[in-house]
């Protein structure tokens, strides 16, 4: 998984300035991001806390665990089936 070049916290401070009323190009100047970054943050993390935000990217490691195990248990059950259906 790639690495975001932010922190958790520092995309929460962007957002935050940003919800005081700085303006959103002075911001991306500032930090020096592009503007579509800041809105696909605020779309993605908007009204979140600290908390909820690594709860969600923890929820999103467990998602992409359990959709790993399932192809490999589905590939499992494909050779599974195959290898019996040679033997009859």
């Amino acid at each position: 998984m790639k690495n975001g070049r932010y922190s958790d916290a520092q995309i929460m401070a962007v957002l935050k300035q940003a919800e005081s009323g700085v303006p959103v190009s002075e911001l991306c100047r500032e930090h020096g991001m592009s503007s579509a970054s800041f809105y696909k943050w605020r779309a993605k993390f908007g009204g979140m806390d600290a908390s909820l935000m690594s709860e969600m990217k923890d929820m999103a490691d467990e998602n992409r665990r359990l959709k790993r195990m399932y192809a490999e248990m589905s590939m499992q059950n494909d050779l599974l089936k195959e290898a019996l259906g040679k033997k009859r």
